[in-house]
């Protein structure tokens, strides 16, 4: 009986890596903030059905700041308020310089169904 549930094992984990040598594994993760140039840190808002990752981003006044949108599920968009940033699909990353120390708020910008209205976060510049 062992030698069946062995024998069950061995096939599956050979038809397993048959698939990943065939299909390829998954790519592994970019660390994007590596790739940006001297003086300028990442801050990358993600975005899924109705929230966005986080309920309050951090970033400090005065220190120039690459916004990027990654939607992870559905179509959505980013607006901050009191400053020029409007991300969507079709315009998804933005360098902006945060002058003024306050609260700021996050809203999605593209009419994605039920919960559009509550798909709010803040930014606080320090």
């Amino acid at each position: 009986m062992q030698k069946w549930i062995m024998f069950v094992v061995f096939v599956g984990a050979s038809v397993l890596g048959l698939y990943l040598m065939t299909f390829g594994l998954p790519e592994k993760p970019v660390d994007e903030a590596a790739e940006l140039p001297e003086g300028v840190s990442l801050l990358k808002i993600q975005a899924s059905d109705w929230e966005f990752d986080q309920a309050e981003y951090r970033v400090k006044a005065g220190e120039t700041y690459k916004v990027t949108l990654q939607n992870k599920s559905g179509f959505h968009g980013v607006e901050i308020a009191n400053t020029d940033i409007k991300l969507d699909k079709d315009h998804a990353s933005e360098e902006y310089v945060f002058e003024n120390p306050g609260t700021y708020e996050i809203i999605c910008n593209v009419p994605c169904g039920e919960g559009h209205l509550q798909m709010k976060s803040v930014l606080i510049v320090e």
